[in-house]
């Protein structure tokens, strides 16, 4: 299920300028919803609506049960002489028969949001995995620890990146917005469509939250057929307050309970 199978992302501008509206010509947007181009790639650090050693801690059910527990951690790093966010998404739980064990990680530049490597460990029902991506924007290529070199996009992202990428966004339901940077080229594009604003309860407490649900041309939560849904904060801080999914096996879902080191948040 790639549990938060990528941050979903086409860059827009978020220094001031709105985003570019473009005729609604995608196949992967519906009807009435309006496409958005992107602006701009990279955005000052200032602008983050995270900072290093944001923690972000949830709760999850599997179904109706409670089944374990999840984080959200970003750190600054460096890869290769490069400046990077280390974001990791791990999800720990399971009831019998059924645990889930996960944890993805990312190395991603810091402004441009483009990944250099990805690490995914998952112990899932029917699957287990350790896939260890090595991504090389400069020569356009990635290889993982098994393979040999393939081919990869412009500025490519994985999962995680793209999650972190997407709390970046200034979003408006009825928005659309493409992304043609996951760094698996048959997977693109990956589509974000930004469905309402409501207002929910977490454990972490009551929050105005804008509703997106991302999907990817992948196995997965964010798969077409995964039918996730995000609650971000309707703030600066975009914390990612509750997500929602439907598998194959069930529903695993995720509600957040505590938020530490973050950006101080403001309307």
């Amino acid at each position: 299920m790639h549990l938060f199978v990528w941050t979903l992302a086409a860059t827009m501008s978020v220094l001031g300028r709105g985003p570019a509206i473009v005729s609604n010509d995608s196949a992967r947007c519906a009807d009435g919803e309006r496409r958005v181009a992107v602006a701009d790639l990279a955005m000052p650090e200032r602008m983050l609506p995270f900072k290093d050693g944001e923690q972000l801690e949830y709760s999850v059910s599997y179904t109706k049960l409670r089944a374990g527990s999840g984080t959200m951690h970003v750190v600054a790093d460096t890869l290769r002489g490069a400046h990077v966010w280390r974001a990791s998404l791990t999800v720990d739980g399971g009831i019998p028969f059924v645990s889930v064990h996960d944890t993805n990680t990312s190395w991603f530049e810091r402004s441009s949001f483009t990944s250099l490597r990805f690490l995914q460990q998952q112990h899932e029902p029917r699957h287990t995995a350790l896939r260890d991506f090595h991504i090389f924007p400069e020569r356009r290529l990635f290889q993982s620890i098994t393979g040999s070199e393939q081919p990869t996009v412009a500025d490519p992202m994985d999962e995680v990146a793209i999650v972190y990428f997407v709390r970046t966004l200034a979003l408006e339901p009825g928005q659309c917005f493409e992304l043609h940077r996951y760094f698996k080229p048959g997977s693109n594009p990956v589509v974000v469509h930004v469905e309402r604003r409501e207002r929910i309860e977490v454990p972490a407490g009551t929050f105005n939250a804008i509703v997106v649900r991302p999907e990817i041309v992948t196995s997965g939560i964010f798969s077409e057929n995964g039918r996730a849904e995000l609650w971000l904060s309707d703030d600066n801080a975009r914390l990612v307050l509750q997500l929602k999914t439907h598998l194959s096996f069930g529903s695993i879902n995720l509600y957040l309970r505590r938020a530490t080191n973050t950006v101080t948040p403001t309307p």
